[in-house]
């Protein structure tokens, strides 16, 4: 079971969280923009090299030709999104711990904790797949040669013309595939990390700084572990071309295993677990600390 040591107030959650995930992206939107890269690059012909070896490879390609200002590339949609999304994600986290408590001081058991982050991944849909196709297509079109759009707003036009509301929301049956799942994992991961590395006779909120990190920066590892597989189909369905996937994610995934194998659904691995620590320490660091915050200046919120 989990030690909760004050009341859960969602309130308090969704402010905390916009903050938490403002911190994520700065940290970890270099190794993002590498991850989509990996993802999306086009199958090589008989004798021809990849276009990227792998990770560093593309991070090296990427820094060269592009500078830092390469690695940022896209930053500004999930800049935009991320307030709310993080915002709504603590929110559902919250709100779902809520819902499963019959007084204010239950506490809940880890699968609880599971179907609470579970329900915040409904949430944060409406917002992340909309931000999550205007960056992936933003992250490709500089590495594919070919300049489209001229930033997130262009995209969002562009889109818009071109297919309607539906071709701003494609991908978004992909992104509850990935994120129901990963926001169970991701919220029971770092409640039960918090509570093992309390010390006897504390409260979880009082957790040094480097135990927080640990714990958010491991909480974003076993996320990630199972949310790559969905991730890499929903990248390369959402910066395909319209009409190149009929039936959706499983053409997506019979072109891969047929042409890729298996080990093409973990795409971008090594990417993604780069950065799923220092991001995701660097969220939690921040929500913690604007829970401390929030619980001094609004204690009654």
């Amino acid at each position: 079971m989990s030690k909760q040591p004050q009341p859960i107030s969602p309130g308090k959650n969704f402010f905390a969280g916009g903050f938490g995930g403002v911190c994520l992206v700065f940290a970890g939107h270099p190794l993002d923009t590498i991850k989509v890269r990996l993802q999306t690059q086009p199958k090589p012909t008989p004798g021809q090299s990849p276009l990227y070896s792998g990770t560093f490879d593309c991070f090296k390609q990427t820094f060269a030709k592009e500078g830092l200002r390469g690695l940022y590339k896209g930053m500004a949609a999930p800049i935009i999104g991320v307030t709310p999304m993080f915002a709504v994600c603590f929110f559902g986290f919250g709100l779902g711990k809520k819902l499963q408590q019959k007084t204010p001081d239950d506490i809940l058991t880890y699968p609880q904790l599971f179907a609470a982050g579970m329900l915040s991944g409904v949430f944060t849909t409406a917002i992340m797949a909309p931000g999550e196709r205007i960056k992936c297509l933003l992250q490709i079109q500089t590495a594919s040669g070919q300049v489209k759009y001229n930033g997130p707003m262009d995209c969002v036009r562009q889109l818009y013309r071109e297919s309607g509301i539906r071709g701003i929301y494609k991908g978004t049956g992909l992104t509850l595939m990935r994120d129901i799942p990963a926001s169970g994992m991701y919220f029971m991961t770092y409640e039960w990390l918090k509570n093992a590395l309390t010390p006897e006779g504390k409260s979880p909120g009082e957790l040094s700084v480097p135990s927080v990190l640990f714990a958010g920066g491991m909480a974003g590892i076993f996320n990630w572990a199972v949310a790559i597989p969905p991730d890499v189909l929903k990248s390369r369905f959402q910066t395909a071309p319209e009409g190149k996937y009929p039936n959706g994610f499983r053409d997506v995934l019979r072109e891969l295993i047929r042409e890729e194998g298996i080990g093409s659904l973990y795409k971008g691995f090594t990417a993604v677990m780069i950065r799923a620590f220092p991001a995701n320490a660097a969220c939690f660091l921040g929500f913690e600390l604007a829970m401390k915050f929030l619980n001094w200046a609004a204690p009654n919120l």
